[in-house]
């Protein structure tokens, strides 16, 4: 915990920027019926049945400093999809960065293996060598400020039916241009000084 609280206070640096990521698993939904449209007086109106249509996996990543996030929709959230995430993030979006800190949960996918599992050895070591992986403690995921974006995508984006993967891409690139453009931040404030104050109970206790 506090590993991950004292990368939240460093100073912005270009060269090794602090970047959150989180992923979140979406159910997509066709309509059984015809939507009503809006008329005069009443909203519109969808019947409350409707028809799986599979899933898919949102991927987010947040630098707080700059306040910028990116989504991404993939059909699932293996090892592979995670590596080739992180590979655009590092040629794509950082590309001239020495060095990305990424804050992640511990989840078995998050971690240099998976890189290896997905492409040649030079390439993943090129990757791996421009990563630093941090990890959130276990029931602690509401320390990655990727969460508190979701939360927000969520709310937002999500709050109606999906139908397919081509729906939640417009949905997403929707939503990522018009948070970016207007620059929400996440105003963090809990400390590693906090922490041992709210949460002293969960800290060893050593008698002198």
């Amino acid at each position: 915990m506090e590993d991950v609280l004292d990368l939240y206070c460093l100073p912005y640096d270009p060269k090794r920027p602090v970047v959150n990521m989180d992923e979140q698993p979406v159910q997509l939904t066709k309509e059984t019926r015809t939507p009503q449209p809006m008329q005069p007086g009443h909203p519109a109106r969808y019947d409350y049945e409707y028809e799986r249509n599979g899933t898919a996996s949102i991927f987010l990543f947040s630098e707080a400093l700059q306040r910028w996030r990116k989504t991404s929709e993939r059909e699932r959230r293996t090892r592979q999809d995670w590596a080739q995430e992180v590979k655009t993030l590092l040629e794509v979006e950082y590309p001239n960065a020495e060095k990305v800190i990424l804050i992640c949960d511990n989840l078995n996918t998050h971690d240099v293996a998976s890189l290896y599992e997905t492409f040649p050895p030079e390439i993943a070591r090129a990757l791996a060598r421009r990563l630093e992986i941090h990890y959130t403690p276990k029931h602690g995921s509401w320390l990655n400020i990727a969460e508190c974006e979701l939360s927000a995508l969520t709310r937002q984006c999500l709050n109606g039916r999906t139908t397919d993967r081509q729906t939640l891409k417009k949905k997403l690139i929707a939503w990522n241009r018009e948070r970016n453009a207007k620059q929400k931040g996440v105003d963090w404030r809990f400390t590693t000084s906090n922490a041992r104050i709210k949460l002293k109970r969960l800290y060893p206790q050593i008698k002198a």
